[in-house]
């Protein structure tokens, strides 16, 4: 005969660690307001026992499942890494759960994503930018589940968003490449069609170039997937133009790293012959040759304000969106023009 093995309990947990059950609930669940030596002592019996608090029962005698759901367009790309790290651990922090989806930047995924993540009980939900249908926005007010946009800002906005103005900080970052006498302009960028936050971007290299005197329609653009290796095929498509750009601005530091790679594939000096920028000062852009020039976004900041805005959102307590500010970082990839 096969032996039974008793599944432990939270009773088990209590009478192991000497203490009562509901010391054990808030050991797991809030942590930060039990003593650090019975919060050991409780997780130290957990684990002996290897005890798992049953999900089930939780949602059924709290009416909540504490969870939250995020969905990025990519798990490819580490321009999302850094915040999503920070929101999850300020929501471990409030006792909540992180589930995370990828829509591959295609809209019918993503709804389909928010409904299953709903459907499971996420009692909130953090998104990428504001493209998305009408149907989807009257879904979550059905389902009274807020949402926060994150990774854009947008004074109007129909969402509460944090974040910040992308169109303003390509404009900032093409008026430091226009003032060094840059004239011929080419921007490598994620397709606008499906991301609001690149069309913002190429909105606002466009803005700065007629600022400054200069007609936007002569931008040379190459949309192209968001890799590595997108960004140098992107590159080679500009240097094979008969008027090759002095400068090449990326939409991302990953569209930039690969142009420079390429660009030293194909002996082209960067940033003698070309100078190249990027966006997000990623860890990658500390460590390419030569350092990459591009703006800094706040990752991690908006990671934990995010957070908190949607724990409060959850709560049902009335919130603002929140812009933040970027930061130009100067370094080696740009120069004047050759």
């Amino acid at each position: 005969m096969r032996r039974t093995i008793s599944t432990p309990t939270l009773s088990d947990v209590a009478e192991v660690a000497g203490v009562s059950t509901a010391t054990v609930s808030r050991c797991l669940n809030a942590p930060d307001r039990v003593q650090e030596a019975t919060r050991r002592r409780v997780m130290a019996a957990v684990q002996q026992l290897g005890y798992s608090p049953n999900f089930g029962a939780r949602v059924l005698a709290e009416g909540r499942t504490r969870t939250v759901g995020a969905i990025i367009p990519t798990m490819e790309n580490a321009i999302f890494s850094r915040g999503i790290q920070a929101f999850q651990e300020e929501l471990r922090d409030h006792g909540l759960t992180l589930l995370i989806a990828s829509s591959s930047y295609r809209p019918e995924i993503e709804e389909e994503q928010i409904r299953a993540l709903v459907g499971r009980g996420a009692e909130g939900l953090l998104l990428i930018g504001f493209q998305r249908s009408a149907g989807i926005r009257d879904f979550l007010r059905a389902q009274n589940v807020p949402a926060l946009v994150a990774w854009a800002y947008e004074a109007d906005a129909p969402q509460v968003c944090v974040g910040f103005d992308n169109q303003a900080a390509m404009a900032a970052l093409a008026q430091e490449v226009i003032a060094r006498g840059h004239r011929r302009l080419a921007l490598i960028s994620a397709d606008p069609a499906v991301n609001d936050r690149a069309a913002a971007r190429i909105r606002g290299l466009r803005a700065a170039m007629t600022a400054a005197g200069l007609d936007p329609e002569t931008l040379a653009l190459e949309p192209t997937d968001a890799s590595l290796d997108a960004g140098g095929l992107a590159f080679r498509r500009l240097w094979e133009k008969t008027q090759r750009p002095t400068v090449v601005l990326c939409g991302t530091d990953v569209l930039a790293a690969g142009a420079l790679t390429m660009a030293h594939e194909m002996g082209v000096d960067v940033p003698r012959a070309v100078s190249i920028t990027g966006f997000a000062d990623l860890d990658l852009a500390r460590i390419t040759r030569p350092p990459l020039t591009t703006m800094h976004l706040p990752h991690r900041r908006m990671g934990r304000e995010a957070a908190r805005m949607l724990v409060r959102m959850m709560a049902g307590d009335p919130v603002e969106s929140l812009k933040l500010d970027c930061e130009m970082v100067l370094r080696g990839t740009l120069a004047g023009p050759p």
